[in-house]
């Protein structure tokens, strides 16, 4: 069976239309079908990156590789058109292994620009377990963590509904009518909230959630539902 030419393979892989000649040959003919088949997977990798216009070049080494992929490939005996077995001819090898090349070059690029632009992981310098009070429910808890920057991620779960809202206070153990107001949770589980600039966290490490009232008053209501001491 006589075989479709290697350049009329590699249109069709790009989604050139088929005639019904060719239709009907790929159909009856399981070798012109592999060669295809592997041409487009070689067209379906590079389009499954984004962005491939923004990005930088490929370094010198891939398109060296790939001059010398298809310099192998040149032979002084001439390329048939047509093919009479079910071998892959000698072009199609160097070929699909340069377009790979190619296109792991450019994920390697976007991987590595990627992880670049990472921003750099968190610094927990403080931590608590926020454990229920008598009076609260005891599926209620949650979990502190102050970061290095400043600021101090505050997550909450199953704390008692209010009709006011629930503020977030660091108190010193030691002397408990001591305490500043950090935030409040509005009525989302979990913030983040900024604490403010000169707070001695070794001196005020209890943290503590309370019901506030919508009353105009910016001192502690009393009601505390949950508690936890902040540890490095």
């Amino acid at each position: 069976m006589q075989h479709l030419d290697p350049d009329r393979l590699v249109l069709l892989a790009l989604s050139e239309p088929q005639d019904p000649a060719e239709a009907d040959h790929l159909a009856e003919c399981p070798a012109c079908r592999q060669d295809l088949d592997a041409l487009r997977h070689v067209a379906e990798l590079g389009a499954e990156g984004q962005d491939l216009g923004r990005l930088p070049a490929p370094p010198e080494r891939v398109w060296l590789g790939i001059e010398a992929h298809l310099a192998a490939a040149e032979s002084p005996a001439p390329v048939r058109p047509i093919r009479s077995g079910r071998t892959r001819p000698r072009w199609l090898t160097p070929v699909l292994a340069a377009a790979a090349a190619a296109v792991l070059a450019v994920a390697g690029t976007v991987v590595a620009d990627r992880i670049g632009q990472r921003a750099p992981a968190e610094t927990v310098t403080a931590r608590a377990t926020l454990r229920p009070l008598a009076t609260v429910p005891a599926d209620a808890n949650g979990t502190v963590r102050v970061l290095s920057d400043g600021l101090m991620r505050v997550d909450v779960r199953n704390l008692p509904l209010t009709t006011g809202f629930h503020e977030v206070w660091l108190i010193d153990p030691d002397h408990p009518t001591r305490m500043i107001a950090i935030g409040n949770l509005a009525d989302v589980p979990d913030a983040t909230l900024p604490v403010p600039p000169g707070v001695d966290m070794n001196r005020y490490r209890l943290v503590d959630i309370s019901d506030e009232p919508h009353d105009g008053d910016a001192t502690h209501s009393g009601r505390s539902l949950l508690r936890g001491t902040l540890t490095s």
